[in-house]
């Protein structure tokens, strides 16, 4: 992942982390970095970095940033390709993965705040592996997803087509 990567997402991560339901622009970070860390920086330059114009940072950046996102700012780099933490197990690192993946869908879909939502919780569970499987369980189970939905989310079961099993 390069740093732009990075930087964006971790822009995304924040702006839900604050219930904003979506990423904060480059203009929130600024301002919520001069507000809350008393320091500055600029739209533009988070965009050269962001765009890869200016790959490197300076030390002071690079720890303004880190502290502003509650990063280590051994993050704040380009990873070499093929880059893979040896700490991590192969079933985490997928499940890394999978996080990533339903967090770019939750952004994709923010246009429909309840499948956003829906995608963002399964990404933050601690287990989202062992969630989906749960849902493959549901959805080979007749009838059972409309009746846990009717009873879950009345509200929404009274409007919603029904879920057909695999």
């Amino acid at each position: 992942m390069t740093l732009g990567e990075k930087l964006r997402y971790l822009r995304l991560v924040e702006g839900n982390l604050r219930g904003l339901d979506r990423e904060m622009t480059q203009q929130e970070v600024v301002r919520a970095i001069s507000k809350e860390l008393r320091q500055k920086i600029s739209q533009s330059y988070l965009s050269q970095i962001e765009n890869g114009a200016r790959p490197h940072l300076t030390n002071k950046t690079r720890l303004l940033l880190s502290n502003f996102f509650k990063v280590h700012p051994g993050y704040l780099v380009d990873d070499p390709e093929g880059f893979h933490t040896e700490l991590l197990s192969e079933v985490r690192a997928e499940e890394t993965t999978l996080d990533l993946w339903l967090i770019q869908g939750a952004e994709r879909f923010r246009n429909d705040p309840a499948i956003s939502r829906a995608l963002l919780n399964l990404a933050k569970h601690e287990d989202t592996r062992r969630c989906l499987m749960l849902m493959d369980a549901i959805l080979e189970t007749p009838k059972l997803a409309d009746r846990l939905l009717a009873v879950l989310r009345p509200q929404a079961g009274a409007n919603a087509p029904e879920i057909s099993e695999a």
